[in-house]
């Protein structure tokens, strides 16, 4: 399980180590682009509810992974490029036993943000 640190909090947030190491790439890819997106999660902890944060490159990230390499998986890092361009953004369910991205479907050529 690996932790995200978003802003100047010391309290991260816990989100898988596939779905970082996915998520690290993606927020690398754009930020450094300067396109900010959201990242939406349900979690354990409040199952009914939702938490969201905006990404932009002036808000500080710390990306903290338990294994020290992540294969990752194109055609998921693609449907994650295709949550973040759109206007809902990424969303995971970290309720799940695998948590996956919820992609939404955008007009925008997705292939340049992967």
């Amino acid at each position: 399980m690996g932790r995200l640190y978003y802003g100047n909090t010391t309290d991260g947030i816990e989100i898988p180590d596939r779905e970082l190491a996915h998520l690290r790439v993606l927020a690398t890819t754009k930020l450094r682009r300067s396109e900010s997106f959201s990242v939406s999660w349900t979690s354990r902890d409040c199952p009914e509810g939702r938490s969201t944060i905006w990404l932009h490159c002036s808000i500080p990230l710390r990306f903290e992974l338990d294994k020290a390499e992540e294969v990752l998986d194109r055609r998921y890092l693609e449907e994650l490029a295709n949550a973040a361009n759109s206007s809902g953004g990424v969303t995971l369910d970290l309720t799940a036993a695998e948590p996956v991205a919820r992609p939404v479907a955008v007009t925008s050529d997705l292939r340049r943000a992967a």
